[in-house]
C-alpha cells in the first residue's frame, strides 16, 4: 500500500513559513518552527501528534518555537550542530540520513552554507526542506558565508531531482519576483509564474511549494550560467566567472527597490 505523507505551509511572524509533514494516522514532523503557539493550533485542528522537529539554521525566526514545542510534546530536535540552536537533541551533519517510523520519511541532510555557516537542508519524500537558502525566485543573503559558498550549496540543490518540491522559509516569492523580472524581462516561464504568483497573493494563497523544475526556469540565481543571466551581469560588471556572476545578481538584490 503506499504511503502519502501531507505537507502544509503554516503562516508565522510576518512572513515565515513553518512547515507540517504528517501521514494519514495523525503523525507529524515540523520544520522550523519560529513560533510554537501556531504549530499546536494546527496540530489540534488537524488531531496530530508532533514526533520530531527539523531545524535547518541558527536564525531566532526559525527555533524561536522549537524548545517550547519540544518540551510540550516530548519530541526530539533535529539541528545542525551549531552551539547557538540551544534546543537541539540530535545534532545533523553533511551526508547523515534521518529515518522516521511516525511519520515514515527518510531524509538526507545537505550542508548549505551561506546565509549561515551551519545551514542545512532536508531532502526526502519528494521535498526539500532549504530554509532561507532557496526562496521562490531567489536567495537568501548572505549573513555569514561567502558568494562561492552559497553558489556551491545552490548548485547543490539545483542537482537534485527536477520534481523535488521547494518548500523555504518565507513567502518572498512576490518581491523576488519583481527583481528577477529585470534580470530576465524575456523570460516566458518567469512572467508565466509571476501572474500565477500574484493570482496566488491575491487569494491569499501560499506561493510554495512549488517544483525545482520551475525555479530552474525562473529563479535567476540558479540560472548564472544561463545566457540572458550571464549577459545582464556582464552588463553590471562581470561576466565570464560565475561566481563573480552570482556576488553581482545579489548585490543588486540587496540594493533592489521592489
Amino acid at each position: 500500500m503506499e504511503f502519502i505523507v501531507h505537507l502544509t505551509p503554516i503562516p508565522a511572524l510576518s512572513d515565515n513559513y513553518i512547515w507540517l509533514l504528517h501521514d494519514d494516522a495523525g503523525d507529524a514532523l515540523v520544520v522550523d518552527p519560529g513560533e510554537a503557539a501556531v504549530v499546536e493550533d494546527a496540530l489540534a485542528a488537524h488531531s496530530l501528534r508532533l514526533r520530531a522537529i527539523l531545524l535547518t539554521h541558527h536564525h531566532l525566526d526559525h527555533i524561536g518555537g522549537a524548545a517550547a514545542l519540544a518540551a510540550q510534546n516530548g519530541v526530539p530536535v533535529y539541528a545542525p550542530d551549531d552551539q547557538r540552536i540551544g534546543a537541539t537533541t540530535h545534532p545533523v551533519a553533511d551526508g547523515q540520513r534521518i529515518a522516521f517510523e511516525t511519520p515514515r520519511v527518510e531524509f538526507d541532510v545537505i550542508a548549505i552554507p551561506g546565509h549561515t555557516l551551519s545551514h542545512v537542508a532536508y531532502v526526502g519524500a519528494g521535498i526539500m526542506f532549504c530554509g532561507d537558502t532557496l526562496f521562490s525566485l531567489g536567495c537568501g543573503r548572505l549573513f555569514e558565508g561567502t558568494p562561492a559558498q552559497m553558489l556551491a550549496s545552490l548548485d547543490r540543490l539545483s542537482a537534485l531531482p527536477e520534481d523535488m518540491l521547494v518548500c523555504c522559509g518565507h513567502e518572498y516569492t512576490q518581491a523576488n519576483g519583481r527583481f528577477a523580472h529585470t534580470v530576465e524581462p524575456a523570460n516566458t516561464a518567469l512572467a508565466a509564474r509571476l501572474e500565477e504568483v500574484e493570482q496566488l497573493r491575491t487569494q491569499g494563497l501560499a506561493t510554495v511549494p512549488i517544483s525545482l523544475a520551475s525555479e530552474l526556469a525562473t529563479n535567476p540565481f540558479l540560472r548564472v550560467d544561463s545566457d540572458d543571466v550571464s549577459a545582464w551581469c556582464g552588463r553590471h560588471g562581470s561576466g565570464s566567472d560565475r561566481v563573480a556572476r552570482f556576488a553581482t545578481l545579489r548585490h543588486a538584490k540587496n540594493t533592489f527597490a521592489a
